[in-house]
């Protein structure tokens, strides 16, 4: 695949998260000079030590318009910013949601189109498309809102603004890419992958829990962006979702390969809702992260079997291709070992 030679230079909002580190240091290595929007310079600072050719921009979603001046002179933005849904916290956050995931997306595709930008990759996720569980689900296969939990709602929502941003200016060219599952190195958030894997390699998952999954390298997602920018049609949703897994199947791969005994035996769920609620007690006297939430909850149950994706428009239209899951997880659990997490 060759690469267009108009775009030498890319903004990345969400830079210091697993999907944006990932796709910073693959547009430096591809020669980008790239703009990384960080909200703690110390943590921008901590993810990108010793990697040369990235500007650190501090600034939030929440107020694009006080980064708006570093959105001059680039080619591309990789818009892979977003408030996730309560799997850390628990709770409602709508207003959360839209604030920085709507609003905040309709506001940076003005301000990168005012900065004189042409071109402009939206990070969606699998959870606007719907289908039969089962059954093969492809860009086509949209999600109505009322069947959509708030963080689904929200990324719907902001999909649409960049859609109906593109019907008001001819001129300016989007792609959407849709993220499955995402797993990978340099996850210092940690995402709710890289919680897992601290928790199986720990011992504290107490049994297996419902539902499947659509597992994907971040790594792979990031490539699927670049290709998306470069060679994606205007206004084309382009899935990156990786592979269909059972937890009954990813976990003994990653028990495997962290060297750790894994449990067996399925979670009642009954058993899961209480677990989840003392969870989320726990979560908001600790302010820490969790696993399980009454939302993760509810949405694995909802969405068992609905992960089985077709991707053959991303595969034909931008040689999307997917590691193998075992390199996935070795490279995360070596880095999470690497840096003494576990």
């Amino acid at each position: 695949m060759q690469s267009t030679p108009q775009l030498k230079s890319a903004f990345v909002t969400g830079a210091t998260g697993l999907l944006g580190n990932n796709l910073v240091r693959e547009l430096i290595r591809q020669g980008f000079q790239v703009r990384a929007l960080v909200r703690s310079l110390a943590k921008g600072q901590q993810q990108f030590a010793g990697l040369a050719g990235v500007e650190l921009v501090l600034g939030d979603m929440a107020d694009v318009p006080a980064f708006a001046a570093a959105l001059q002179g680039r080619d591309v933005v990789f818009h892979t910013a977003a408030f996730f849904r309560d799997n850390y916290k628990g709770g409602s956050h709508w207003k959360e949601l839209k604030r920085i995931n709507v609003d905040g997306t309709e506001s940076l595709i003005e301000h990168a189109y005012a900065a004189g930008i042409r071109r402009f990759v939206q990070t969606s996720s699998i959870g606007v498309l719907n289908g039969a569980p089962g059954t093969p689900i492809d860009e086509t296969c949209l999600r109505e809102l009322g069947d959509a939990d708030d963080y689904y709602r929200s990324k719907i929502l902001a999909d649409q603004t960049v859609l109906h941003f593109l019907a008001l200016h001819p001129d300016m060219h989007a792609s959407l890419v849709l993220p499955g599952w995402m797993w990978g190195p340099a996850d210092i958030g940690p995402t709710s992958s890289g919680q897992f894997v601290n928790d199986v390699a720990l011992g504290k998952l107490p049994g297996l829990v419902p539902g499947s999954f659509s597992v994907v390298d971040a790594r792979d997602v990031a490539q699927a962006h670049i290709a998306a920018a470069m060679h994606g049609k205007r206004a084309e949703r382009y899935l990156a979702a990786g592979r269909h897994m059972t937890m009954r199947e990813l976990v003994p791969v990653l028990g495997k390969i962290a060297n750790v005994k894994t449990p067996t035996r399925d979670l009642p769920i009954p058993l899961l809702y209480a677990l989840a609620a003392a969870q989320e007690i726990y979560a908001r006297i600790s302010g820490r992260p969790i696993l399980l939430s009454l939302a993760t909850v509810r949405l694995m149950l909802k969405e068992a079997g609905r992960s089985h994706f077709d991707h053959a428009k991303s595969e034909r239209e931008l040689a999307l291709e997917f590691r193998p899951l075992e390199q996935t997880v070795a490279d995360t659990v070596a880095w999470y070992r690497s840096h003494n997490w576990f």
